[in-house]
């Protein structure tokens, strides 16, 4: 495999980026759907404070280094595509909504797409390289 010069990060990824060896894909531009920045600010709503300005601290230092793509109308239409191969398995598309949408914006781009849980998007393989980290 031709090492990308380009790679989306699921959400999982973007969580553990700062200790996970990518190896030879840390040399690829790394970039991050809109739909993983809505994730991740929703994660940010915990009551213990500490906590919470740690998560807002690595949120920022990641959004500073990582460019950001929309989840535009290219995505919405391959998404649709995403959610029936799912349902083809016998798996219901609606609780892998986020990870679909995010895998939307990767084949929407023809990014490859790293992931921390690789089974949840075995199915949408036919139209998207998933990269397991």
């Amino acid at each position: 495999m031709t090492t990308p010069t380009r790679v989306l990060l699921d959400t999982s990824v973007i969580i553990e980026l700062d200790r996970l060896d990518l190896g030879e894909l840390a040399s690829a531009r790394p970039l991050v759907s809109s739909v993983s920045v809505a994730e991740l600010a929703y994660a940010l709503g915990t009551t213990d404070l500490v906590e919470r300005h740690a998560r807002m601290e690595r949120y920022h230092a990641a959004l500073r280094r990582i460019d950001v793509l929309p989840f535009d109308t290219a995505a919405a239409k391959l998404y649709g595509v995403l959610a029936a191969l799912v349902r083809e398995t016998g798996r219901r598309s609606v609780p892998r909504r986020v990870d679909l949408q995010i895998a939307a914006t990767a084949a929407a781009r023809s990014l490859p797409l790293l992931t921390r849980n690789p089974k949840d998007l075995a199915a949408v393989q036919r139209l998207v390289q998933v990269i397991p980290i």
